[in-house]
Order: C-alpha cells, then sequence, then structure tokens
C-alpha cells in the first residue's frame, strides 16, 4: 500500500470508529457490531504502526489506553472554573430565586434545572475542529492535563464540525455498574474497595497509566459551553443543544423551569428518581436561562450567583438485620457488626453497617431480625438509624455481647463501656496491627491489603509485625497461590524493602500505640528522634508535651516498658527497619497551605477529619477548630453550617476537597 492509499484508509476507518462511537456511547442505538468494531480498529492500529507520520494525536486507536506518564502537567484555565453555592431546603431556594430577581429587575427568571452528577470536574479544549487538551478543575485557576486518560472515554468527540476556538465543561463519572464491577475485582485482589463513584472516577482519571482508565468503565456528561455568547448563543438551553449537535454527550434529564414552585417540584422528583438513575447524583443545579444577564449578576470570588446547587439529604432506605457479629481490633477493641439483607444505598449495595458498641445496640433498641432504617453518613459511611418495632412479628430476639472472644477464647474485658480482648497473642489483634502497620499513613507497603494479609496470615506465612520483613523466605510457596506470579511477588518484596527507609513517625505510628495518631507520632519524633530515646522516658516527660494527656502519656509509657514491644523493635531493626528520624526538609515550603491556618468543616469524602488534619499540619499548616479573623483558609464538605457562614462573612477564602486535595498534590498521597 501506497504512502497516499495509507492516508485515505486511515481517514476512511476514522471517519467509520468515530460515527460508531458516537452511536454507541452518545446514542445508545449502534450499528455496528463488536466484531466489525474490534476489526476496524485493528486494521488502523496496524496501519498506523506501520505508517506512523499519519497517526493523528486524536486517533481513535488513542481510546484504549497505554501511555505512561511522569507526572501531569499544569494547565491555567483561560477563565476560572467556579465552585457552586449551595440550597438545602424550599425557603433557600425562594431566597436564590429573589436575589436573582432582584438584579435583573423581573417577575420571573427561567432557569435550567441539571441533575448535579458526582464526579470529577472536567475541562475540554476545541481549536480547528479537533479536541487539544483535557484538564480537572484543580484550585479553579489551574488544572492538570489529563488528555491521555480523558480520550480513552469513548463518547467524547475528537473532532467536531466547529471550526472555532470553544471548551466545554462537564463531569467525568464512573457509572453504578462500573463501580460494582471495579470493586468486586478489587476485593478479589485483596485491594482497598473504592467508596463510591467519585473517588473511583478521580482515581481513575488521576492514573499516570492511561490503560487504567481505559479498563473502568468511565463516562462524561458535558453541561456548560463556556464561550456560548462568542458563538452566537444567548441561552444556556440553546448552549446545550448546540453541544448535541456537535456529538456531545449531555443530560437529558435537564428541564427549562420558571420560577420557584417548579424548581421545588424538580427537587422532589428527583429525591424520589435519583436512586433509579444508573450514574450518582449528590443534588440538582440551577442556572439562569439568560446567558446575556450572568455578569449583571455576578459573582463571588468562588462562586457564580447566577446558579446554585441543591444538595440532596441522606437517603434512607430499609432493610433486614440479619445478624450482629463481632470484630477485634488491633488494640483489641471489640466492634459489633450488622449483618443486612443487600439493599442499595446512594451508589453501592451494602451488607454490612458498624453498630459501634454494646451501648449503641441498647440504646437504638435493636433486635436480630429487626427490619431497620439504613443510611449514608455523610454519603459514604452505611449507618442503622433505627430499627421499626411496628414490623416486628415475634421472631425477632435480643443480641447479647459474648463474654469470650471468638478467635482466641479469652474472656473479653470491659473498660469504661468498651469491650476488648486483652491478649496481645489474639489472632484477630495481630492481623489488624500488620494491616496497620502496612497502611498508608504507616510504613505505605504497595500491595498488602487487608485480603494479602489475612491469606497470608491463614497459610502461616504470617504472624507478626516483624515476619513482614521475612516473607522473602517465603515467596517460593507464595508463588504457588492462586494470582501470585514472578512479577507479583517481584513487586511486593520491593515494596516491603522501600517501607525500611520510612521514617521514625510513620514507624510510631505504625506500631499500633493506643492513643497515639499520625500527628502525635510525628511530634514525638520531632522531639525524640530515636526510638531507643523512648526506652528511658517518663511519663512526666510525655506529660510535657503539647497535646499529650495523662491517657496518652501512660498508654506511651507502658508500651515502651513491655518487653514483649521492645522484643519487637529490636526484630524489625534486626530487619533493616529504620527507626531514626528523618526530618522533615522534604516539605515544600512553597506549597499552598504552608504556614496558612485553616479550619474544617461539614462532612468529607476521601479523607476523615483527623487525617486531613495530620496532612496539612505535615506540610506546614495550623489546623483549628473555630473561624476567625485569623483564618487563612476553610475546607468545607456537604452539611457545612455556621463555620462556613461565618467564613463567608469574613470574606476567608473557601475551598471544598477536591480542591483541597488538588493543592496536596504528591502529599494527598
Amino acid at each position: 500500500m501506497k504512502h497516499d492509499e495509507a492516508a485515505n484508509r486511515i481517514n476512511e476507518l476514522t471517519a467509520i470508529l468515530e460515527k460508531a462511537n458516537y452511536e454507541y456511547y452518545v446514542l445508545d442505538n449502534p450499528s455496528l457490531s463488536d466484531a466489525e468494531f474490534d476489526r476496524y480498529l485493528n486494521e488502523l492500529i496496524l496501519l498506523e504502526k506501520e505508517w506512523p507520520d499519519l497517526k493523528s494525536k486524536n486517533s481513535p486507536s488513542n481510546r484504549v489506553g497505554g501511555q505512561v506518564a511522569s507526572e501531569f502537567k499544569k494547565i491555567p484555565h483561560k477563565r476560572m472554573m467556579l465552585s457552586l453555592g449551595n440550597v438545602y431546603n424550599e425557603d433557600e431556594v425562594r431566597h436564590f430565586d429573589s436575589s436573582v430577581k432582584d438584579v435583573v429587575g423581573k417577575d420571573s427568571v427561567t432557569y435550567m434545572g441539571e441533575v448535579k452528577i458526582d464526579g470529577l470536574g472536567m475541562s475540554l479544549i476545541y481549536e480547528n475542529g479537533e479536541l487539544q487538551y483535557c484538564v480537572t478543575r484543580g484550585d479553579g485557576n489551574v488544572g492538570e492535563e489529563v488528555t491521555q486518560n480523558v480520550i480513552t472515554i469513548r463518547s467524547i468527540p475528537l473532532r467536531v464540525k466547529e471550526k472555532r476556538p470553544f471548551e466545554v465543561r462537564g463531569e467525568v463519572y464512573m457509572p453504578k455498574a462500573s463501580l460494582e464491577r471495579l470493586n468486586k475485582e478489587r476485593e478479589a485482589n485483596g485491594e482497598p474497595l473504592f467508596a463510591n463513584a467519585r473517588n473511583a472516577a478521580a482515581g481513575s482519571i488521576r492514573n499516570l497509566d492511561s490503560s487504567v482508565a481505559a479498563k473502568r468503565g468511565l463516562e462524561a456528561f458535558w453541561y456548560y459551553l463556556v464561550n456560548a455568547e462568542e458563538l452566537g448563543i444567548h441561552k444556556h438551553s440553546d448552549a446545550l443543544n448546540y453541544l448535541d449537535e456537535l456529538g456531545f454527550r449531555t443530560n437529558h434529564e435537564r428541564r427549562l423551569l420558571n420560577g420557584p414552585s417548579e424548581m421545588l417540584s424538580y427537587i422532589e422528583e428527583y429525591g424520589k428518581k435519583r436512586e433509579s438513575l444508573d450514574y450518582d447524583i449528590d443534588g440538582l443545579v440551577f442556572k439562569v436561562d439568560n446567558l446575556d444577564s450572568y455578569d449583571s449578576i455576578g459573582y463571588t470570588a468562588k462562586t457564580p450567583k447566577w446558579a446554585t446547587a441543591y444538595k440532596f439529604p441522606p437517603s434512607e432506605v430499609t432493610t433486614k438485620l440479619l445478624d450482629i457479629f463481632i470484630t477485634i481490633g488491633r488494640t483489641g477493641r471489640v466492634t459489633p457488626n450488622a449483618v443486612l439483607s443487600p439493599v442499595r444505598v446512594q451508589g453501592s449495595t451494602v451488607q454490612r453497617a458498624t453498630l459501634n458498641n454494646e451501648d449503641f445496640i441498647k440504646e437504638k433498641g435493636l433486635m436480630v431480625g429487626d427490619i431497620v432504617v439504613l443510611r449514608k453518613a455523610a454519603d459514604v459511611i452505611p449507618e442503622v438509624v433505627r430499627p421499626l418495632p411496628e414490623k416486628r412479628d415475634g421472631t425477632q430476639t435480643p443480641w447479647v455481647m459474648p463474654e469470650d472472644c471468638p478467635d482466641c477464647g479469652k474472656k473479653l474485658s470491659k473498660v469504661q463501656g468498651l469491650h476488648y480482648c486483652l491478649n496481645p497473642d489474639c489472632p484477630s489483634r495481630q492481623i489488624e496491627g500488620m494491616i496497620h502497620f502496612a497502611s498508608r499513613d504507616a510504613m505505605d507497603i504497595d500491595g498488602m491489603g487487608d485480603k494479602v494479609i489475612e491469606e497470608f496470615f491463614s497459610e502461616g506465612f504470617l504472624s507478626d509485625i516483624p515476619s513482614i520483613y521475612r516473607l522473602y523466605d517465603k515467596m517460593g510457596e507464595i508463588k504457588a497461590l492462586d494470582g501470585w506470579s514472578d512479577k507479583s511477588c517481584d513487586s511486593l518484596i520491593d515494596a516491603i524493602e522501600n517501607s525500611k527507609t520510612r521514617s521514625l513517625e510513620r514507624l510510631l505510628f505504625g506500631l499500633g500505640i493506643k492513643e497515639i495518631g499520625l500527628k502525635t507520632a510525628r511530634g514525638l519524633a520531632k522531639r525524640w528522634k530515636n526510638i531507643e530515646d523512648y526506652y528511658e522516658l517518663t511519663i512526666d516527660d510525655y506529660m510535657a508535651v503539647p497535646d499529650l494527656g495523662p491517657v496518652s502519656s501512660k498508654s506511651l509509657y507502658d508500651y515502651f516498658h513491655e518487653p514483649a514491644n521492645i522484643e519487637k523493635i529490636h526484630a524489625l531493626q534486626k530487619e533493616g527497619v529504620n527507626t531514626r528520624y528523618l526530618g522533615d526538609d522534604a516539605v515544600d515550603v512553597d506549597n499552598y497551605f504552608y504556614g496558612k491556618t485553616i479550619v474544617l468543616t461539614g462532612s468529607l469524602e476521601r479523607y476523615s477529619r483527623d487525617q486531613m488534619s495530620e496532612i496539612l499540619e505535615s506540610i506546614g499548616a495550623k489546623v483549628t477548630g473555630s473561624v476567625s479573623k485569623k483564618t487563612d483558609l476553610v475546607i468545607a464538605g456537604p452539611g457545612a453550617g455556621s463555620k462556613l457562614d461565618k467564613a463567608h462573612a469574613l470574606g476567608i477564602e473557601v475551598i471544598d476537597e477536591e480542591e483541597a486535595i488538588s493543592h496536596l498534590g504528591k502529599y494527598a498521597g
């Protein structure tokens, strides 16, 4: 085949494949079978290999992924990607409408109502009819270029008929079915599950290997044509229709609404309908339809005044409490857990929920066999709210805390309302201790998740924390297990070896000393830089440290005066594990949070407040509990209340968790 013939055939195949992608992923009306599509795609790939100069950067072959980046390039947004303000009830919806009407001077305003996709904000830039690059929202001013990952989403047009430059913004998300499939795969591989679709989508798009994104079944909806007026469009509804014409996948659950009564009806309708959608939504968005009024309505520092987001209250469902079983944590604490009839709650199927302690069960009046109300606290954590006594039929039975540990048979002890297994050799305590030791915030041993540690323990490869560093001798037997190969074993050994170089604070935290979190461990390591120093310290020495009270001080003293613990540390040293503080020179003083006083409010999704506080303080920020004139920044999650109001009143910068994680970069882990 000659060069010209190859060029013509590549163009022909590109047109066929782009049309097929549009029909399948946007119109849901395919004209090609999967086999035909694969045949055309394979032919294109072969031709591009033979004639590499003919391969376009927007070739359909790039959608299969496979490119690995060393890092993501920072790209400034030409127009800031703003957050949306939130409303939570009827009064706030009506107040938003009144504020808009006061500015535009009209008795009635038309809004576009849209479902709010729970995903990752994204911007696409087009010039001369071709996609140029894809950028995350980032901090609103600067995002990361993730083009190679985003173009694996086959509904996104790589070429369009509009030749003028334009920017379109939307949300990359993971459908419910994709999340369920992915979590099943991760569970089978012993990997931690994604808590929700948003985290899964963000993790996929921010993976440096584009083949990861290609395999995860991501999708996207596009909801804003940034420079619509430059293209002669003056209504948001017309802009969305034009995006449809160009081949973008927009969400057709949208509706034009005249005033607050129709907005409230829309809220009621989708409050009932949200669970039936095949993607997660965490609210609704209302935008003034008339684009020409946006500038007069105006903006705050971070949000447009012509749009707002209504956030749904937590969804509640009912299911049956089948049983209650207890688990033993690394400190020996006993936690009752509910076994539930599987039920779908806000994007995932729930079968388990923690019941905290014996008193929690008594206060709720729970009985095995009850029909219970279930919801996700902060849209993430399954929570049993209450039983429904009126649905009891006499088959329900009270639950009684067992007297003995189910794993080691030793008597359980009750201390200040909580039950503990005090046997340090209890198998559950050993397993949970190793899981904690290998976790990201501790020694960060990649590939050594819960399932792997449980399997290795049951096979006799692991017995305690030091045995992790003797796994090299077991690799022949490990390779005989299902799912383990030379490559995966080599990767695990590398991760274990790398963990030996962690600084002292990570080791102190990883040892699982009661009452000692990462923040406290970091402060201790900075003060006493060698683990041998701790053998000589007294309770009074610890008490002199800010934030250390009598309980945590005694816990530290007891730990480092227990011969078995000292023996464990000596064993780790013998295996080459570092036990000295390595300093905090790795912290970049130019990072976004360095030197700032920060307040956290509302619910966070990816991290708990304690985890976020520890990360921020580890890179030079100060986290406080109240908003004042000295506060530099507020990180607000869903449900933020008076602290957020005060921050707005004082003109303090407010960002959400997604922005915070974007600023954290490598420090987010």
